[in-house]
């Protein structure tokens, strides 16, 4: 596994540093965030909508949201969105997909006060079940919220307001529920996430992965792993965490291992590198990594452990 001392580090004291010159590095950094489209209305019913990165979910009982639409870096000034909830403390916040990203961009454009962004981005409103705000019905899911709380952060550029969103109502496009009904199908879903500058990335395809949750097994940890797959120059810390995931008791037996030297790949490679053992022992390492790419995980242990023979 390769070690992250020698790599070079840029340290930063936020203290020595201007709001405009941190933020690029928190928001480039601090990625992929998920995207707040958030619709709301002013005490005189005008609509705003605008996107918000500074976004999450943090808790489901109750079902609770926050965004924060900061102070603007560069001259201080605070959003549509902050001023419309202190005066109707609602909101819509939508999630939004790869076929709204540009629209979605197109109404982050700072109109004035009272500039309805549904119309200028060319979005369709649907009232709202419990709140005022209307939803964007191109959006796959929305959350009705009121607002519980909103807590300022600083009084200065780029400072964040948090705005605590309860859930009273959601709506999700069907087409992206699970079959079973028990959650949302993220290769359906196609959501779409912010990084720094103009850049956003596409949670589809490729880009989705697997990884077993640690918290359904106790796991035997990286530092119960033999040496000579804990210390290899070839085997990854992804491939050492998955190694790692796995209960002892449900780690192969030495007939099991035995017997696997007669599985194809493992008795072509044996034969093939029998004379020479530093060349077995590497070509068996990178065949287990080849198992563990392929989801075969009791493989992988397997071969591996024939190569510390």
């Amino acid at each position: 596994m390769s070690t992250a001392s020698a790599v070079p580090f840029r340290t930063l004291d936020p203290t020595q540093l201007t709001p405009a010159e941190l933020h690029p590095f928190m928001v480039g950094a601090i990625a992929p965030r998920p995207v707040a489209f958030a619709s709301t209305v002013a005490a005189d019913g005008s609509v705003n909508l605008s996107p918000y990165s500074f976004f999450n979910c943090f808790g489901s009982n109750p079902p609770i949201l926050v965004f924060s639409p900061a102070n603007r870096v560069r001259d201080n000034s605070q959003k549509h969105t902050l001023q419309n909830v202190r005066e109707v403390p609602e909101v819509v916040i939508h999630i939004c997909d790869y076929a709204m990203v540009e629209q979605m961009s197109l109404a982050s454009t700072e109109y004035e006060k009272g500039v309805n962004e549904f119309v200028k981005a060319g979005f369709t409103e649907l009232p709202s079940r419990k709140v005022k705000p209307p939803r964007v019905a191109e959006a796959p899911a929305a959350f009705e919220c009121v607002v519980e709380q909103v807590i300022e952060l600083g009084q200065n550029n780029g400072a964040g307001n948090l705005i605590i969103c309860r859930v009273v109502m959601a709506h999700f496009r069907e087409d992206i529920v699970l079959p079973a009904g028990t959650g949302i199908d993220p290769f359906k879903l196609d959501a779409i996430a912010r990084l720094g500058g103009d850049w956003y990335c596409r949670a589809s395809g490729s880009s989705l992965f697997e990884v077993p949750k640690p918290n359904r097994s106790l796991g035997i940890g990286i530092d119960q792993l033999p040496a000579h797959i804990r210390e290899s120059d070839i085997l990854t810390g992804n491939n050492l965490g998955r190694l790692a995931n796995i209960e002892q008791q449900a780690l192969p037996t030495p007939e099991q291992v035995d017997e696997f030297r007669n599985e194809p790949l493992v008795a072509y490679t044996l034969n093939k590198y029998q004379a020479d053992a530093a060349e077995l022992k590497k070509q068996l390492t990178l065949l287990g990594q080849q198992f563990l790419a392929e989801g075969k995980l009791l493989e992988a242990w397997k071969t591996l452990l024939l190569a510390g023979e």
